[in-house]
């Protein structure tokens, strides 16, 4: 134990025996201090000595000045801070023992009448005070903002305790997940649920995590996405569905990728991916109306426009033109493959043609895209869940949503011809075959599904945190989760 906690131990002991209960069961508070700061904050001197109102007001102690036979602190909420001002005149020789106890970090009520300093600053003059907690660790010493980026994630309570924009963040991501629904709801949407825990992973290209059912005596699979789930339920005739909820997927962690993240999916039949390009746009203008009225968006350092309509570039045509290699090179296996080996590989070739073609488009395209931008027509080998493409049968009518280097959305219309959709689970599984892991398996449920019949159908997901990292201005995917996955690390 360090000496500042063996000290605060002490303390705690000292309290103990003078029947001071450091844990009490509840505290009952006038208001919150944004009220209080709210209705009298803007309120002169002269005005606030005609409140005779005592109020009651709770937080964690963040600073202390003592000047002997009295004392300024700041109590903070988790949303605004206060001062309150103690005078040992003023109090019971109880309250004023009790306050030479108090460490920075502890949680006090207070009771007293308002006033503003000299210098204009709204405060509480003490007449009752009351230890909510003891704090037994002490805070990161500097009320600016705890800087250890590992400790700030590890330890997210400190973070929010220390960080205005932490909380500015976690704020604005409630507000923004509230808005997302309200949309989908005001467009008729029904808001499900659908599991968690799958017998055979599928719905997108991703490595899962195993689990096991003891009573079943059989492995499952957290989800990596909602997908066949869902449409399911289009089968079933519910016609507008979404689902914003978690997805798990077993792969590396970096700046855009948490191995546990929010999704949103939705689905509606009767539509196709133009319309649901047309509905992604629409969503953004919705969001922007809150989060981005101007229409722009400041991250990493770069202006980013998120004002609809957004432009739309062929998958084909951004990578030919990114890459320099003519589109029928990119067509062909056998021309790919050396062009990939000799600029892109370090590693030797990726398993596939799929894999050879996304490489290439992560490294040439999609990196480079500031602004958002629609990319459209995936390759069919990239697209297992995809209807061909109306003008030509290589592609898929699929759309990408790239913002800042980043997927942010991924829209198709919905392949719902079963012989055709078990053709191309069949040709996932000889990709898994030839060493692609993520590749999908045969789902026999699903297929039988769809077996009886689902209407012509869009559907799309949209990564929430990304989404949320974009309109906060936050460069990691860490800083818009609470709490992210870590390395195990023993706290002691």
């Amino acid at each position: 134990m360090d000496e500042q906690s063996a000290i605060r131990q002490e303390k705690l002991k000292k309290l103990q025996e003078a029947g001071i209960d450091p844990y009490p069961y509840s505290f009952a508070r006038t208001r919150p201090l944004r009220e209080l700061i709210a209705a009298y904050g803007a309120q002169n001197a002269a005005d606030l000595e005609k409140v005779s109102e005592e109020f009651t007001i709770a937080g964690r102690l963040i600073a202390i000045r003592d000047m002997g036979k009295s004392a300024f602190a700041h109590l903070f909420d988790g949303e605004e801070k206060m001062q309150i001002y103690i005078r040992r005149d003023r109090v019971s020789e109880k309250t004023y023992a009790l306050y030479k106890l108090l460490d920075i970090g502890d949680i006090v009520g207070a009771v007293g009448r308002i006033f503003k300093t000299h210098s204009g600053e709204l405060t509480l003059l003490l007449s009752e005070l009351t230890l909510l907690v003891k704090s037994l660790h002490p805070l990161p010493e500097k009320w600016h903002g705890l800087q250890d980026v590992e400790l700030r994630f590890r330890q997210r309570y400190l973070d929010l305790i220390m960080n205005e924009k932490t909380r500015r963040i976690f704020r604005l991501r409630s507000r923004f997940v509230q808005k997302v629904r309200a949309f989908f709801h005001e467009k008729g949407y029904v808001e499900v649920e659908t599991p968690m825990m799958h017998p055979i992973p599928g719905g997108a290209a991703a490595r899962p995590f195993v689990t096991h059912h003891n009573a079943l005596n059989n492995d499952f699979y957290l989800r990596i996405a909602p997908e066949l789930y869902l449409k399911k339920l289009l089968v079933g005739g519910m016609e507008k569905v979404f689902e914003l909820n978690r997805n798990f997927r077993n792969e590396g962690i970096d700046m855009m990728h948490n191995p546990e993240f929010t999704m949103l999916e939705f689905y509606e039949l009767y539509r196709d991916y133009e319309d649901y390009i047309r509905l992604t746009e629409e969503l953004f203008a919705f969001l922007n109306a809150e989060f981005a009225p101007n229409g722009e968006i400041t991250f990493r350092d770069q202006k980013i426009s998120v004002k609809p309509p957004f432009p739309r570039v062929r998958f084909m045509d951004a990578l030919a033109a990114a890459s320099g290699w003519p589109e029928e090179a990119l067509w062909d296996e056998k021309a790919l493959a050396p062009l990939i080996r000799d600029h892109l590989s370090d590693d030797g070739l990726p398993p596939t043609y799929g894999k050879m073609l996304e490489l290439a488009f992560d490294r040439y395209v999609e990196d480079r895209i500031v602004n958002p931008t629609f990319i459209t027509d995936y390759p069919l080998a990239l697209s297992p869940l995809s209807k061909q493409s109306r003008r030509d049968d290589r592609e898929t009518e699929r759309f990408e949503l790239i913002i800042a280097g980043m997927e942010v959305a991924n829209g198709f219309s919905e392949l719902n011809d079963p012989a055709e959709q078990r053709r191309r689970f069949e040709a996932q599984a000889r990709n898994r075959e030839k060493g692609d892991e993520e590749a999908l398996l045969v789902d026999h449920g699903f297929l039988k599904a769809l077996e009886h019949g689902m209407a012509p159908a869009a559907g799309e997901g949209i990564g929430i945190d990304r989404l949320i990292m974009l309109y906060a201005d936050a460069p990691s995917i860490k800083e818009v989760i609470l709490f992210p996955l870590l390395k195990p690390k023993n706290e002691v």
